[in-house]
């Protein structure tokens, strides 16, 4: 077999960091997730605010938790990264279009940037198509 066929290295430190990285973004997925089906007052009172309806909820729920499902699974994470990058980023313009603190705005933003660089540590193909130059 030649060195060309076997899957690069990752190493261990490389890998666990990654999987932290990633997990931190993924448990704040699936509490919005979650929160959007049970639709507690602060859900509502929220959509409100964000000119949404109560019946978009659930689907917003489907898509989020569903984009996050791949994302977790390791032979789908890179496009479970791309779904969550779109999806973040509608949330981003959401916050910024009804003029919320730039707190608000740029939350989405870093979560997409923890998503990615999540899996940049943990995925070495990813890694060989976004090198560092040194």
């Amino acid at each position: 077999m030649s060195d060309s066929t076997l899957p690069p290295v990752n190493p261990k430190w490389m890998t666990w960091t990654g999987w932290v990285l990633s997990v931190l973004p993924v448990l704040m997925l699936v509490m919005s997730g979650v929160m959007k089906i049970r639709q507690p007052k602060e859900v509502v009172e929220g959509f409100g605010h964000l000119g949404y309806s109560m019946d978009s909820a659930m689907v917003l729920a489907v898509i989020e938790l569903g984009c996050t499902l791949i994302y977790v699974i390791p032979q789908t994470a890179v496009l479970g990264a791309i779904l969550l990058t779109g999806y973040l980023g509608g949330a981003t313009a959401t916050h910024l279009r009804v003029g919320d603190p730039i707190g608000q705005i740029i939350t989405p933003v870093i979560m997409g940037v923890v998503v990615w660089l999540g899996l940049y540590l943990r995925e070495p193909r990813l890694r060989a198509l976004i090198p560092w130059r040194r």
